[in-house]
């Protein structure tokens, strides 16, 4: 089972959600935490776990043999992105803006173009107990995430019980984080600016025909219209965690939400028994 915790935007407590879920869990299941939050990484803040393997994260860009090139350019033409331009007399290559497609190197027609591998991030994996932990970290200046969660989601054993810690809002990244899971975890504040990134993450989820339901966290404050949202949308409403200063003062200090305040490891065992009736629930309507 692969469960995937994302949110609109930053800051609402995804990876508060996904550390704790996969705490939980791990007590009597093997558990795999994906954090494809590659950017900034933070789940092993609140997991501890030694990362003991490193591998590199390389994509293919094109390195170009003018004393065979005609400077015709098709490689310019084809490049989507662009990363390839010719001027005259001169090809320019933009590594950071490659995406590793290969089309200028097939179609080139004097065989002129090669790829050569450059690192672009790691992944890094750790294991304690029944809880794995393999998470991406992108270089430093590079543009592109989704070669490296790529790379961390090649890591899923089927066996195991997945939860990736998505990257925030609904761009790229995101979609290549959800992709072929089971269920997708919303996490919201009850206001209006985290109905807005709701809306735009459960449309995302719905296009790529995910199931989706919802965790409200920071309840008690702002309004109602999360959940008359999620009423009319017939999205279902999976956890409300509250405004609590002592659940903020222990995530402030690395203290994972079920570490800090055991009572909530029951909550969340709950919380999957309802993830796992959703999805059964879709497969016997399939």
């Amino acid at each position: 089972m692969i469960i995937s915790v994302a949110s609109g935007k930053g800051g609402t407590g995804k990876t508060l959600v996904a550390t704790s879920l996969a705490l939980s869990l791990s007590v009597s299941n093997k558990v795999q935490l994906l954090d494809c939050d590659v950017e900034e990484p933070n789940a092993n803040i609140f997991l501890h776990i030694a990362t003991n393997q490193t591998q590199p994260v390389r994509v293919l860009v094109p390195s170009v043999d003018e004393t065979r090139c005609t400077y015709c350019g098709t490689c310019a033409a084809v490049c989507a992105y662009p990363a390839v331009a010719v001027l005259k007399g001169k090809v320019l290559v933009f590594p950071e803006l490659c995406h590793g497609c290969g089309a200028c190197s097939y179609l080139c027609p004097e065989s002129a173009i090669s790829e050569q591998g450059r690192d672009v991030g790691v992944v890094e994996t750790g294991k304690s107990g029944n809880l794995g932990l393999v998470q991406g970290k992108l270089n430093v200046g590079e543009a592109m995430a989704p070669p490296v969660i790529r790379e961390v989601k090649k890591h899923i054993d089927p066996r195991n019980i997945a939860i990736i810690d998505v990257p925030p809002g609904t761009s790229c990244p995101v979609v290549e984080a959800i992709k072929e899971s089971d269920l997708c975890l919303l996490v919201t504040e009850p206001n209006p600016f985290g109905l807005n990134d709701l809306s735009l993450a459960v449309e995302v989820a719905r296009k790529m025909s995910i199931l989706c339901g919802v965790v409200i966290n920071r309840a008690g404050i702002g309004d109602d219209g999360v959940e008359l949202y999620c009423r009319r949308e017939e999205i279902p409403i999976l956890m409300t965690i509250p405004l609590d200063r002592s659940i903020a003062l222990a995530y402030s200090k690395g203290v994972a939400l079920v570490e800090g305040a055991p009572r909530w490891r029951s909550e969340f065992l709950g919380l999957f028994q309802k993830i796992r009736e959703i999805i059964a629930a879709q497969g016997t309507a399939k």
